[in-house]
């Protein structure tokens, strides 16, 4: 009678990645626990192979990846995938908050409040009326993106309150015209709903 490979003691292809064979292993010495030969059997077959393995790594049988033996070799563009991929775990929680819309989504909003833009600068409206028009659109569009209209509203007052907070920093730097609101102002105002609007999650 033949006697059985080291692979076929644990029952594992001979082609079998270190994991399988580890996972058949501690398998078979729980299913064999109080049983000290066996224990012993399935521990030599698991040192054989790995004997095995690492003949055949060194005779170059074995094709391993150069990352692996040589990782002082690391690509430069490898390096930085590693950097940028911490990176955004480590500001997950940004990236939670932020939208990224498709172009024509992007174009079609930035469009929008361009129009309002010039309009706030360049006709006799009522700031108050340019203000009221671009909420009432930032909330639909919000609305139409996010399904959810207490969201879009929260998200467009959100936007309106900072952008407010803005052109009175603005206006407290003297960087704005004689009242207030100036068309500068309603623009600084336009712009921060804009970006809630189109990046707000």
């Amino acid at each position: 009678m033949l006697e059985s490979t080291p692979y076929q003691t644990l029952g594992v292809r001979e082609d079998a990645s270190y994991e399988e064979i580890r996972d058949a292993r501690d398998r078979l010495l729980t299913a064999t626990e109080g049983d000290e030969s066996q224990q012993e059997s399935i521990e030599s077959a698991y040192d054989a192979i790995l004997m095995d393995r690492l003949r055949a790594r060194q005779e170059n049988r074995i094709k391993v990846p150069d990352q692996i033996r040589y990782p002082e070799r690391l690509s430069a563009s490898f390096v930085t995938n590693m950097k940028m991929q911490a990176a955004e775990r480590r500001f997950s929680w940004v990236w939670r908050w932020l939208d990224r819309p498709p172009l024509r989504e992007l174009l079609i909003t930035s469009g929008v409040f361009a129009g309002l833009g010039l309009l706030a600068l360049f006709t006799p409206l009522q700031p108050t009326t340019n203000l009221a028009i671009a909420l009432l659109v930032s909330i639909i569009l919000l609305t139409r993106k996010e399904r959810k209209f207490g969201r879009a509203l929260l998200l467009a007052f959100t936007a309106l309150a900072v952008g407010f907070a803005s052109a009175w920093v603005l206006d407290l730097l003297r960087l704005s015209g004689g009242f207030w609101p100036s068309p500068i102002q309603v623009v600084t105002i336009l712009l921060w709903l804009w970006l809630v609007t189109v990046f707000g999650r």
